[in-house]
């Protein structure tokens, strides 16, 4: 063998090695910590458990607003929990400061801006998140098998005393605004009742496993990424679409995104929005900013459509 021939066989197999850690990574990210709590905010809350609709037991917040029949039930992003990501760690550092977003996300002020303007808040970690019990092998999904936990958080409020008389509203980010897209999709009777839907930054997998494999130089191996996502998963990328879910929404829905996004193509949300087949339906984009973590924190720094948005359709 010569020389030129073990460098290329060298090259290779560390490209082969970088694209193995990013499957396993995309497949099953490290597990976030539950790291800040409702009480931080001095609220109320209650620790809460229920069934996913295939019987995973999932865990969550329950945030009372005491005279309110108003119940928001919030979803997280992928890798997050319901509390956020600490992406000023490691090893979430390593893995998202290269697309820009190596900052924190602290999802626990939602709540408390949700509680303020007269809403009780369910906030819960997807199955292979937070808190939340393992399942169908510790993989994500995107929705295939997540959608499940969507329905069994409509499910379990309305049949607790408490909650089973609130109107209910959806605040699905990222990969729980995918799941709820499917779950939409797949068992669109649970949605029957459910007043809105709020959905900050649902992204096509496809998208973000471009980008993020072009971060690491890696461009080439998309095609060679999905062949070991299947096998990792037994779910490609071709199953993993919301731009065809998104023609099942039949709520009232609000998408927002960060326009210059890293990690995504605006004309994915876009596509999204003019899927649904709604009249009553929103999209605004974020300026100014190319980071991912931004739209995520936007309800924070100016929550103000979001909530008009809510007070339109659950008054």
């Amino acid at each position: 063998m010569t020389a030129v021939q073990e460098k290329i066989d060298s090259s290779q197999a560390k490209s082969d090695a970088a694209l193995q850690r990013f499957v396993d990574g995309f497949s099953s990210p490290p597990r976030s910590p539950v790291l800040h709590w409702p009480s931080e905010h001095d609220l109320e809350y209650e620790d809460i458990t229920f069934p996913a609709l295939d019987g995973v037991p999932i865990e969550g917040w329950f945030i009372p607003a005491p005279g309110s029949l108003k119940l928001i039930i919030a979803n997280h992003p992928l890798g997050f929990t319901r509390s956020g990501i600490p992406t000023h760690l490691e090893p979430w550092h390593a893995a998202w400061a290269p697309s820009g977003n190596g900052f924190e996300v602290d999802l626990v002020p939602d709540y408390k801006i949700l509680h303020d303007a007269g809403y009780n808040v369910l906030a819960y970690d997807l199955r292979n998140h937070g808190l939340s019990s393992a399942a169908n092998g510790g993989v994500v999904t995107h929705g295939f098998t997540e959608s499940r936990d969507v329905v069994g958080s409509l499910e379990f409020a309305r049949t607790r005393p408490v909650t089973r008389d609130m109107a209910i509203g959806l605040f699905s980010r990222c990969m729980g605004g995918v799941s709820t897209l499917a779950a939409m999709t797949r068992f669109p009777a649970a949605f029957d009742g459910v007043r809105c839907l709020i959905s900050p930054q649902p992204i096509t997998p496809r998208y973000i496993a471009e980008r993020r494999l072009a971060v690491i130089g890696l461009s080439d191996r998309l095609d060679d990424f999905n062949t070991l996502l299947r096998l990792r998963t037994s779910i490609g990328l071709e199953r993993r679409i919301p731009q065809e879910w998104a023609k099942n929404v039949r709520l009232p829905t609000f998408l927002y995104q960060v326009r210059n996004d890293t990690l995504t193509d605006p004309s994915d949300v876009q596509t999204m929005y003019d899927n649904i087949p709604v009249a009553e339906k929103k999209l605004q984009w974020i300026e100014d900013t190319t980071a991912r973590w931004d739209g995520y924190l936007e309800f924070q720094r100016r929550p103000q459509p979001m909530l008009d948005w809510f007070a339109q359709y659950m008054s």
